[in-house]
């Protein structure tokens, strides 16, 4: 079985905003992306040749220049094109779904395409029609913003004529070319009341393939409600006497493919409500609640088979969420297809999605929120870097079997509780189960060490969150002794000293938390090849810079505590360079009492006006920004220094008014002052803001002072 893997290039319009994947990605300002994507050790790739991106203003004014370098890349490193000419797009602006000449208009770009590059063998002119039909004219998502069955079926009807004529003008060209059409492979599940409407949408998933195929006769379940709606006897006759087999037929299937249909609203979000003119419903994902076991992939997968009876490819494999369920996700797919491979189903290749990541598709791309997950590779970075899913990919490629101490576990989907509509707005998870190999977690009564155990239960990472009392991490013998009883495959170190003014008369104690601790860790886990993360802290710096402090700034501390902090990182990289050192700033959350807002808060509901420092600048830290990034960080394996602090910066006045605002309190309130006039005994930097020369993975200030709001209210 091959193992492709594809670039989300996604351009599909809301409005008259084009949203166009493979700019957010920066795909064609990148020289490395090819030679990155053919370390996979991988045979073809799903690559864009948009219409939109050749053509945008007229099929007379072709510009292949960023596609030329970029095939030439492909076909140097002996990397098979699939060349898709329409992704989820209803064409540049002189066209759209339902443009008449629509269908011809694709057929003449693929003739151009064709001729240019003749010796592409395999075309996937419409990525996943019946999807694009369903939210351009079902659901109104994306332009042209239609509403009804009638568009929806005309929409549909347009893309597979434009698949068949596309084919007939490349093979013109290249009589051998072969055509992989995809399609997102899902099943509607419902309450018994609502039966009739799944097993309507059952049929549904089909359609695409069915018309494309010449399948859709008289006796079809579809034939009636098509000429009901606007589809006439002539095109559907057409479609009959110039029916084209694929010869790959490629099924995207995600979580979120499978629906479940219930009738019972009050249990459900509004936004979920639906109907179909008879009845209404609530259309949510069958695995997010708990009403039916999910759907094992290999089931739908066998009903194509069995279906259609030709080749297949699984065209896409992803799932959103954190490094360990896109890592469970494509190895159960993985695994489901080489099963059906021993039963004799013809399925060719599986497609980990995508090499790049995407953005937006939490929204449907109906919004430019900037929201991206990565993929094979991050691009997040310098360069393009490697995520586990690189690995897994490289690792199926060969043919090799994969691991992954987050593999030891089965995917959230699979937990008898998941997210129940009208209970609960969060995952409810099972305990952690596996304790065979888990995540070893430090300081179990602070702060991060709870953050890092709530957010591995909402994910499904096995851990063991150890307190001061279980293991004292400056003690080389009872780090050895517990942490050798456990044999874990990791360790995150979330204890230490964190009392910055009382360090200044504390310090051998500090020293012993914060760089005998580390050191005891890092002496274990380099001797047993564990991966370690450790947090360092900002005030390893002196505040002398007037823009952010990146990881290869030289450190200075002021103060007792950074001074432990620095030598801490430069003990841990000496003894364990694997090790990954995390630098940080300026907690605050929604599950402590302890940060800086709540103590503002406090304050102010006591005070009349309160002192904070407006010449002390910081980049604050969101705690479960930070914890789920470290995680997948983790995963990777990545090491060295890294800053991770939320984007952006404020001062601590600053800050301190927008608390205010929220409060409904008057934000004159808030008195600045010199950080020096605070009479703290630890000497503070005045800039310490942070920025990653490495990774970029955190979101912004702003965003995670809204997503705070939201979620300390909750």
């Amino acid at each position: 079985m091959e193992v492709w893997t594809g670039i989300e290039c996604t351009i599909n319009r809301v409005n008259d905003v084009y949203n166009d994947q493979c700019k957010m990605l920066g795909h064609w300002l990148r020289e490395e992306d090819i030679e990155r994507i053919h370390s996979l050790g991988i045979k073809k790739v799903r690559y864009p040749v948009l219409w939109e991106h050749v053509a945008p203003q007229s099929l007379d004014h072709c510009d292949f220049s960023k596609i030329d370098p970029k095939l030439s890349q492909l076909r140097e490193h002996g990397l098979d094109p699939i060349v898709g000419l329409i992704h989820h797009g209803s064409g540049p602006t002189y066209t759209s779904l339902l443009d008449p000449e629509f269908p011809e208009k694709l057929a003449r770009y693929a003739r151009i395409v064709a001729e240019r590059y003749p010796w592409i063998n395999l075309y996937t002119p419409v990525n996943e029609p019946l999807t694009t039909a369903r939210f351009s004219g079902l659901y109104g998502e994306w332009y042209p913003h239609h509403r009804s069955l009638k568009s929806f079926f005309a929409m549909l009807m347009q893309q597979v004529k434009g698949t068949i004529l596309s084919m007939r003008e490349i093979r013109k060209v290249n009589p051998g070319a072969r055509l992989l059409t995809t399609e997102d492979l899902g099943k509607t599940l419902s309450t018994s009341k609502l039966r009739y409407q799944a097993d309507y949408e059952n049929e549904r998933r089909w359609l695409s393939l069915d018309l494309l195929m010449g399948r859709v006769n008289s006796d079809h379940y579809f034939h009636k409600h098509l000429l009901k709606n606007g589809v006439s006897q002539e095109d559907l006759h057409w479609l009959l006497e110039n029916a084209l087999r694929p010869d790959l037929i490629g099924l995207n299937h995600y979580l979120l493919s499978t629906r479940f249909l219930d009738h019972r609203l009050d249990i459900y979000p509004k936004h979920t409500h639906g109907g179909n003119g008879v009845d209404r419903y609530a259309d949510v994902g069958a695995v997010d609640t708990g009403q039916s076991a999910p759907v094992p992939p290999k089931e739908l997968f066998r009903e194509a088979w069995k279906r259609f009876q030709t080749p297949m490819a699984i065209s896409e494999v992803f799932t959103g969420g954190g490094r360990e369920a896109q890592l469970r996700w494509v190895k159960e797919i993985y695994e489901n297809a080489l099963e059906l491979r021993e039963e004799g189903v013809d399925i060719r290749a599986i497609t980990p999605w995508s090499a790049l990541g995407n953005y937006d598709w939490t929204s449907l791309c109906t919004r430019c929120d900037g929201h991206y997950e990565a993929g094979a590779f991050d691009i997040r970075a310098r360069g393009l870097r490697p995520t586990a899913l690189a690995e897994v990919i490289r690792n199926m490629a060969a043919g090799e079997s994969f691991t992954h101490p987050l593999l030891d576990r089965a995917g959230y989907w699979h937990e008898p509780q998941r997210v129940i509509f009208g209970q609960s707005s969060d995952p409810v998870r099972s305990k952690p189960r596996n304790k065979k190999t888990p995540l070893v977690i430090t300081g179990g009564s602070g702060t991060l060490g709870q953050a890092f155990a709530r957010v591995c239960e909402r994910r499904g990472i096995d851990y063991i969150l150890l307190s001061r009392k279980d293991m004292d991490i400056a003690s080389s013998e009872a780090v050895r002794k517990s942490l050798g009883e456990i044999s874990p495959w990791a360790v995150i170190n979330a204890a230490g000293y964190v009392r910055v003014d009382e360090a200044e008369k504390d310090g051998e104690r500090c020293r012993r938390e914060n760089v005998m601790g580390p050191r005891n860790l890092a002496e274990f886990c380099a001797d047993k090849k564990l991966p370690l993360l450790t947090f360092s802290s900002d005030l390893v710096f002196n505040g002398e810079r007037i823009d952010p402090y990146r990881e290869s700034h030289p450190v200075a501390p002021l103060n007792v505590y950074g001074k432990t902090k620095a030598d801490a990182e430069k003990c841990v990289l000496s003894i364990h360079p694997g090790a990954l050192v995390i630098r940080t700033s300026a907690f605050f959350g929604p599950w402590d009492r302890h940060n800086f807002i709540r103590q503002i808060q406090q304050n102010l509901s006591t005070q009349k006006t309160m002192r904070v420092a407006d010449d002390a600048v910081v980049s604050p830290t969101y705690v479960p920004d930070l914890v789920w990034a470290c995680l997948d960080l983790l995963a990777d394996r990545e090491t060295g220094i890294l800053h991770l602090a939320n984007r952006g910066s404020t001062s601590w006045a600053e800050w301190a008014r927008w608390v205010a605002e929220q409060m409904g309190v008057d934000r004159n309130r808030i008195v600045g002052c010199s950080v020096n006039h605070l009479g703290s005994p630890a000497r503070r930097p005045r800039y310490s803001v942070l920025e990653s020369e490495r990774v970029a993975v955190m979101p912004t200030f702003e965003q995670a002072l809204s997503r705070y709001t939201r979620d300390a209210s909750a």
